[in-house]
């Protein structure tokens, strides 16, 4: 994907900025926790497209517990 697009694509949802994982041929967006893929070059920005990442957060301890 060419990096000029990439600069200035976002988020559909929240008009946050987007990560481009070339493996998984996806782009993250980390606050919406969203992964809208790329098919053959070309970005699927639709919310129905896109498939939810998984909390990793939320399973690990917080540092406070003790």
């Amino acid at each position: 994907m060419e990096t000029r697009l990439l600069e200035i694509l976002v988020c559909p949802l929240c008009k946050g900025p987007l990560r481009h994982d070339r493996q998984s041929k996806e782009l993250i967006c980390r606050i919406d926790r969203l992964a809208f893929p790329v098919r053959d070059g070309v970005p699927i920005m639709l919310e129905s497209e896109a498939r939810e990442l998984p909390d990793t957060q939320s399973s690990a301890p917080s540092p406070s517990a003790t």
